[in-house]
């Protein structure tokens, strides 16, 4: 039956919010642009913006320098130039 919902048909809700983070931090734009986690919390209003980042930086997708700066990673720069910036 198709009452139940497929866990495949979609992200998981903190995924998404990480893939946001990610997105936030290479956007084509802006080239590889500094973040602080106060301002990626602010622009995406949340107050866990420090999850996020420690999940992609767990991942090997973003930096964090000792002063709370994030920016994405090669690996997370080349993973949003092949799959793009989709929603």
């Amino acid at each position: 039956m198709h009452d139940e919902d497929n866990p495949e048909d979609g992200l998981h809700p903190l995924d998404e919010l990480e893939r946001n983070v990610l997105y936030l931090l290479t956007q084509p734009e802006d080239g590889q642009p500094l973040w602080s986690v106060e301002d990626i919390g602010r622009e995406m209003e949340t107050d866990h913006a420090l999850t996020f980042v420690h999940a992609l930086r767990r991942a090997g997708l973003v930096h964090m320098t000792s002063d709370g700066f994030v920016f994405a990673t090669r690996a997370g720069v080349r993973v949003t130039q092949l799959i793009g910036h989709v929603v």
